[in-house]
């Protein structure tokens, strides 16, 4: 048996998510058909967390095993000839037998990007969110500095994930302007709930409206009820930027 690992790339818009699906297209599931006819045996492969439908990657991390003499570079270049839809292996390696893309994550990276003017996209529309109100970054990152360190952030969950605790530790969150008319927002942490980051950006783009201050932000921090954060963000706008090992 040999343990594969892939950094996969892939457009989320038309799929429902990573994890397999009996009756809908996933990442996983495509994946796992492609390589399944390759190798010439049942393959499964395991990510390191699931993406929502919607929710792109240009780093996702994957593992599996697999009895072959196929050399991970022939492996690589049968999935991208035979992938028939946007989802691109950007390596392929041999790994250690213990290796787990989920277990063996120390942290991950997410960016969202907001495309704040009056007119909305007609090119990159599944890839970012419209937002025509201007949007205060100075007020936004205020905000984000309440973020940083180990929080219990219940408020920032939807239901539907299983989960045994709703702490986590964020290494980083801020946003920046790359230009006159597009807003992104970083954040690397330990580990995400269910649509933690999407929770957070429309709960910071109230700030930015103004609708929140920093102070009223940390309460709906400390409170722990969905119920008083902001809506939850598109998914198109969002990336899995990066999985650290």
């Amino acid at each position: 048996m040999t343990n594969f690992k892939l950094v996969i790339e892939y457009d989320g818009t038309r799929f429902f998510g990573w994890q397999r699906q009996t009756d809908k297209p996933t990442i996983q599931g495509e994946l796992e058909t492609v390589l399944s006819i390759i190798l010439n045996q049942e393959i499964k492969i395991h990510g390191s967390g699931r993406t929502d439908a919607g929710v792109h990657a240009r780093a996702q991390v994957a593992h599996f095993h697999a009895e072959t003499n196929i050399t991970p570079a022939v492996l690589k270049k049968g999935v991208n000839s035979l992938m028939k839809h946007p989802i691109v292996v950007r390596k392929c390696e041999k790994t250690a037998d213990d290796f787990h893309a989920q277990y063996k994550a120390v942290s991950k990276e997410y960016r969202y990007y907001i495309l704040n003017r009056p007119d909305p996209a007609a090119v990159g529309r599944d890839y970012l969110w419209h937002v025509y109100r201007p949007l205060d970054v100075d007020a936004m990152n205020l905000c984000c500095g309440h973020l940083t360190g180990i929080h219990d952030f219940k408020a920032f969950e939807n239901t539907g994930s299983p989960r045994s605790s709703t702490i986590r530790e964020v290494y980083s969150a801020n946003w920046t302007r790359e230009d006159d008319e597009q807003l992104v927002f970083r954040i690397s942490a330990s580990g995400f709930l269910k649509n933690m980051v999407r929770n957070l950006v429309g709960t910071l783009k109230s700030a930015g409206t103004g609708k929140m201050s920093p102070d009223e932000f940390l309460k709906v921090l400390k409170s722990g009820d969905r119920t008083l954060a902001g809506a939850t963000a598109p998914a198109k706008g969002l990336f899995l930027h990066r999985v650290v090992y």
